[in-house]
Formats: C-alpha cells, sequence, structure tokens
C-alpha cells in the first residue's frame, strides 16, 4: 500500500468558497479551449493554410486527449513531490499554455524577427502557429487531467456530486466570458497597446485567465503529499502505457458502465458540438431566406450571425442549468448535509425531500432529452426551430460535463476509502499477468454490504485517480473518430462533391468546450453559400444517427442501476 503524509484541504471560510476556489482553473481552461477552436481556423486561413490541411491541425485534439490525460494522470498518480502531486504538473502545464498562447498570437511577429521577406516568411509563420496549437492542446489536457482529479483527492464521497457540479459551473462562466469578449470590439475597447487585431488581444487575455485562475486553484488547494507509492508490476520504458493498459482490462464493473455509457454519449454529442451552428445556418438558407435573396451580399454575414446567436442563448442556458441543476439532484451520500445553496432555493429544495432524483436518473434524464431534440433535426424547416432544438440541448449538455465525472469521481474516492458501507464492492484491480494478490482470480467474487467482513481489500485506490480520468477521457476522445467516420459516410452519400472541411474535434471537449465552436463553424458560411436547397440536409442526419447513440447511452447508464 501507498504511504501518505499531510491532509488535503481548502481555503475559505464556507462550502461555496472552498468549492469556488477549488475549480476556479476551469475557467480559464474553458475560456481557452473556446478561444482557440473558435478563432484559430480563420487565423491559419488567413496565414495561407489549406482548408485540407487545416482540417488536420485539428487531429492534435484527440491525439491530446488519448496520450496526455491518461500519461499525465499516471505521471501524477506516482509523483512524490513534496508541493502534492497534482499541483506542480498544473503550474507547469499552465505556464507552457501562457507562452504558447504568446507566440500563437504573435507568430507573424516572432517569424519576422528571422525572416523579414514576407514571401519567405509564410511557411515558417504557418510551422510555427501549428507547433503553438499543438503545444496548446497537450498542455491543456494535463491542466485539465490534473485539475480534476484533485477535486477528487480533496473532496470526500459525499463531496464530489459538489466538487463536480462546481467544475461544471466555472465551465459555464468560462463560456459566457469568453462569448462576451469574443462578441465585444476589443481593439476599440482596449485600443492596440495589447495587439493590433482581435485575436492578439484574446490571446493575451486567455494567457491572463489561464495564468491567473489556476493559480488561486493552486494557491487555494493543499493537496497530502504521497511518500511512497505502491509497488507496480508494470516495468521497463514503456511502464505508464502498460499501467493504463492493465487499468482498462481491470476496470471495476460500474467503472466500465460510466465509460461505456461515456463512450456512446459522446458518439451523439460530436455532431451537435461540430456542426450544430453550422446547421442552423444552413437552414436558414434553406428555408428562411427568398430565392431572390440568395446572392445578397449580406446573407452570410446574416447567416454567422444567427449562428453565433444561438452559441449565446446556450451558453446562457447551460450557465444557469449548471448553477441551479445541481441542487435539486440528491447527493450520492444520502447521509450528508444539503449542499451549498442560496437562501431562497432552501425552502422549495426542502420540499422536494424524497422527490429529488439521483444524479444517475438525472444522467439518464439528460440522454433522452438530447435524443428527443435531436432526432427532431431532419423535420426542422425554419431556422427558429433549429435554434430552439439546439438552445433546448443547453440543458443535458450541463448534465453530460458534470454528472459522468461526478459519478467516477464517487467510485474512485469509494475504492480510496475501502468503502464497505456503500454496495457494490469491488474486485482488486490483477496484474498484468492476470493474477491476484494472496487469491485465485476464481475465487474472487462481487460482495454485498451484508458481508463487510469478507469484503476484499481494494488495491485500485485513489492513488490512481488520474489514470482513471484519464481512461474517462479516451472514452471521451474515441467517439471522435468514430463520428468523424459516420460523418464522412453521411455527406459522401447525400452530398457528394461538397467538402466538409471540419476536422476532428478536441480531445478535452468533456470539459466543456464550447457549444459550436469548432473548426467548421468558421468555414461554413462560404461552403454554405453553394449548397441546394432539395434534398435531405446532410448535417441533420448527423445529429439524427447521434441522437439514437444517445438512446442507447440512456440504456448503458441505466445498467449503473444494478451493478
Amino acid at each position: 500500500m501507498a504511504t501518505w503524509t499531510g491532509t488535503p484541504g481548502v481555503r475559505g471560510g464556507s462550502e461555496a468558497a472552498q468549492m469556488a476556489l477549488l475549480t476556479f482553473g476551469a475557467i480559464g481552461i474553458t475560456f481557452t479551449w473556446g478561444i482557440e477552436m473558435t478563432y484559430c481556423t480563420p487565423y491559419l486561413l488567413d496565414l495561407g493554410l489549406t482548408k485540407s490541411n487545416t482540417s488536420l491541425v485539428w487531429i492534435a485534439g484527440p491525439l491530446s486527449g488519448l496520450i496526455v490525460q491518461p500519461v499525465v494522470g499516471a505521471l501524477a498518480d506516482a509523483s512524490t513531490s513534496k508541493y502534492g502531486r497534482r499541483r506542480p504538473l498544473m503550474l507547469l502545464g499552465t505556464a507552457l499554455v501562457a507562452v504558447c498562447l504568446l507566440v500563437l498570437g504573435f507568430t507573424k511577429e516572432i517569424v519576422g524577427l528571422v525572416q523579414a521577406d514576407e514571401e519567405k516568411a509564410k511557411r515558417p509563420t504557418i510551422a510555427l502557429a501549428v507547433l503553438a496549437i499543438y503545444a496548446v492542446d497537450f498542455a491543456i489536457n494535463a491542466v485539465m487531467s490534473c485539475s480534476r482529479s484533485l477535486i477528487v483527492d480533496t473532496l470526500t464521497v459525499d463531496k464530489q456530486q459538489t466538487g463536480a457540479a462546481w467544475f461544471s459551473r466555472m465551465s459555464s462562466v468560462g463560456h459566457v466570458v469568453g462569448y462576451g469578449l469574443g462578441a465585444a470590439d476589443l481593439v476599440g475597447i482596449f485600443g492596440k497597446w495589447m495587439g493590433d487585431t482581435q485575436f492578439k488581444q484574446l490571446t493575451i487575455i486567455a494567457m491572463v485567465f489561464m495564468v491567473v485562475t489556476n493559480g488561486i486553484t493552486c494557491w487555494a488547494v493543499t493537496e497530502r503529499v504521497l511518500v511512497a507509492a505502491a509497488p507496480s508490476d508494470a516495468k521497463g520504458h514503456f511502464q505508464i502505457f502498460r499501467q493504463i493498459w492493465s487499468t482498462i482490462l481491470n476496470m471495476p464493473p460500474r467503472v466500465q458502465a460510466i465509460c461505456r455509457a461515456q463512450f456512446w454519449s459522446w458518439l451523439g454529442w460530436f455532431p451537435y458540438m461540430f456542426y450544430g451552428t453550422t446547421w442552423i445556418g444552413e437552414t436558414y438558407f434553406r428555408y428562411d431566406v427568398p430565392k431572390d435573396a440568395v446572392a445578397s451580399g449580406d446573407m452570410l454575414g446574416d447567416m454567422g450571425r444567427i449562428g453565433s446567436t444561438s452559441m449565446v442563448i446556450t451558453s446562457i442556458i447551460t450557465l444557469t442549468a449548471a448553477f441551479v441543476l445541481p441542487l435539486l439532484v440528491e447527493s450520492p451520500d444520502r447521509k450528508s448535509a444539503t449542499p451549498w445553496m442560496p437562501q431562497s432555493m432552501s425552502g422549495f429544495v426542502a420540499r422536494l425531500g424524497k422527490y429529488r432524483p439521483n444524479i444517475l436518473t438525472t444522467w439518464i434524464f439528460g440522454h433522452l432529452v438530447f435524443s428527443a431534440a435531436m432526432s427532431m433535426a431532419p423535420f426542422a424547416t425554419s431556422y427558429r426551430f433549429a435554434t430552439f432544438l439546439v438552445c433546448l440541448c443547453g440543458l443535458p449538455w450541463t448534465i453530460a460535463i458534470w454528472a459522468p465525472v461526478a459519478l467516477l469521481g464517487v467510485e474512485v474516492n469509494r475504492m480510496s476509502a475501502g468503502d464497505t458501507s456503500t454496495p457494490p464492492q469491488y474486485r482488486r484491480v490483477s496484474h498484468n499477468d492476470g493474477s491476484i494478490d494472496g487469491e485465485d482470480e476464481d475465487d474472487i467474487e462481487m460482495l454485498s454490504a451484508e458481508d463487510p467482513m469478507h469484503a476484499p481489500e481494494v488495491k485500485a485506490s485513489g492513488e490512481l485517480s488520474g489514470i482513471y480520468f484519464g481512461i474517462l477521457n479516451i472514452f471521451t476522445t474515441l467517439p471522435q473518430f468514430v463520428g468523424t467516420f459516420i460523418n464522412m459516410i453521411v455527406f459522401a452519400i447525400l452530398e457528394p462533391g461538397k467538402s466538409l472541411d471540419v476536422g476532428v474535434g478536441h480531445g478535452g471537449a468533456g470539459a466543456g468546450v464550447g457549444v459550436g465552436a469548432g473548426s467548421g463553424d468558421e468555414s461554413a458560411p462560404e461552403d454554405s453559400a453553394e449548397l441546394t436547397r432539395d434534398g435531405p440536409n446532410a448535417i441533420a442526419i448527423s445529429l439524427f444517427i447521434g441522437a439514437m447513440s444517445t438512446v442507447y447511452a440512456a440504456w448503458a447508464t441505466r445498467k449503473l442501476r444494478y451493478l
């Protein structure tokens, strides 16, 4: 077993202050994700990169999600730093993000110091910008991995749902602030002392947000220190990857079920996130714009404005739901005290009493609401109805970025405590050869709470929270690859010859990336002007397929009740 020293804690005089400080870094993470995803595609196109190559750039997202989060999680799990396991890596990742944001915003100026000839500087400028995007993706995934695990390490079982809810709230705040600043004329407001373009000023603001918000979280949190890690059978140069693979193969049943539900859920969310506002623009073009106005020079501007409006509305709904919904949901530990809430809501919540749904029921409800909304996409014949459907998904989106994190945090924390008071008990995590300490694998059974004296000692504990959240992110990222392949087929059949210049999404999307802020939104107006008004809308069909996968996700989530 691992040995520890110290006690985890968070500064703050109230639970609300402690939760806000613990999750404050989510504001900077979400704000930076949104700026990168919304502005980097037009920025790269402006530098001279082709659309097809721009799509390849966004492979950085899922690659970083697949590799960085589980690897950084494993490294942090084994860290014996006197400052804690998560915060040193959070600060290192934050510093790298800050530097790379500056490089990204001022790429032309940096290259210009070496090469004054604009034509000769073109390719090095593009290469440096792409390198900066990759570095930002990988570094911010490291920060996100550590910030999620920090919540699990710091809070007890009964506070895991509250912690995940506050992370969702801070992410929503990041969305709203990001959209608000993105819509403002920053050059007109601040002048040119921070840069002569909107993008340059936003990269500086994102850098400040990352440093300040994550710095506050690291200052506010005290971690317990790992003195000596538990011995591991994974040896050699690929020890971390063997450990990750072994953990995936031997996940406890409930953790497996959470990851399975997450996979099918994100198979539905992927087309919504990256094509949603583009679909609204196409619907506007198909059904709402008079035919004699097709050649109007302002049509593309109208499409962009309508898509941006849906993003703002959705972010407001998400922010409101993130603050209100967790107060109405029962804590995983029913004995725990009622979480912090405004005085005006306490009476209403008290009257709900036993009728408050638990988080599992809430997640299933979120799946079904999203499925119902997106299953109507092929039947939308008005951009107003399309906007309504997209905005309606703001509620299940709040649940989607909160519920699985909370449920996994509860499971990891129970394993860490060797909790025998709440079923189910867990099998021990086996070694790479499949053996289990002291017993035959055939003799290990799932034990109920009625037999606590014979419950097996749990080896898979909170020591591995980083790996488990990295694995959850793998099941969030893989659907983006699968979804891209499915959407390629749909577009090839329904709109042959049309170029869908939307790359694969970001691996960190599970933390709360902005709805419709994918790279496709920037190229959509240009392509949409050539779309026919006849035949089925390919994006609507993709959204419908996603809705069907989320129906299966609801069924997979329901199975958690019986494990």
